[in-house]
């Protein structure tokens, strides 16, 4: 259910970096006013935000691996924001809806992408609970996290130095969490062992893979 991705260049991290270094940040609540557990900044001026995003946008259509994980339908253009110390985002489950210019999007995964040294901050870990279950991740500059929207989860306390992250949201074009992951794991297993099945049995293979898709992704 969660997948951690190698996802950005030296490159682009140093875009991204440089765009937020020279950006203008504002109180985040600015997109979720009636938020009680929201404290941290978000990147505001258009244009900077428009470069960043276009970065990320094409960082992440361009990963075969978040693609074959995600399988996604449309991508909310992700958004730089900052937690300076004592900034938190309280425990929450993502929104179901996303409303974006072009039309809303339903939010089956989130994603963060870790654009800051994690040496570089103290707290600040993206903390997901799941039952009894919870799992941390402070990931290294230009990884991300990708991870269903209806999960619990928490940006913990900043103390000292500052977290700098993109969070975006992903519709998939499977929109049932369980399915979604037996069909990665099924193609998973395919792309990793189907060559050394018998042809016969391999295509017989590929066949249920693309009804499967076919089935799910119409439901």
């Amino acid at each position: 259910m969660f997948k951690q991705i190698d996802l950005l260049t030296g490159d682009q991290l140093r875009q991204l970096t440089d765009i937020a270094a020279s950006g203008n940040f504002v109180d985040g609540k600015i997109s979720n006013p009636h938020s009680t557990v929201k404290n941290n900044q978000q990147l505001h001026d258009p244009q900077p935000y428009r470069d960043s995003s276009t970065i990320m946008l094409g960082a992440l259509m361009g990963s075969q691996e978040f693609n074959d994980f995600a399988f996604p339908l449309s991508i909310a253009p992700p958004m730089i924001t900052r937690y300076e110390p004592g900034m938190n985002y309280g425990l929450h489950t993502d929104a179901a809806i996303i409303p974006l210019p072009e039309g809303p999007i339903r939010a089956d995964l989130s994603c963060t992408i870790f654009l800051s040294d994690p040496e570089s901050y103290e707290g600040g870990a993206l903390h997901i609970t799941f039952g009894v279950g919870e799992m941390r991740f402070k990931g290294k500059p230009g990884t991300a996290i990708v991870y269903p929207s209806n999960t619990l989860h928490e940006v913990e306390p900043v103390t000292s130095g500052e977290r700098l992250v993109a969070i975006s949201f992903i519709e998939s074009r499977i929109a049932n969490a369980e399915k979604r992951n037996l069909l990665y794991e099924l193609n998973e297993v395919a792309a990793l062992e189907g060559l050394n099945m018998q042809a016969d049995n391999f295509t017989r293979l590929q066949g249920v893979q693309s009804n499967l898709a076919r089935f799910w992704m119409g439901d």
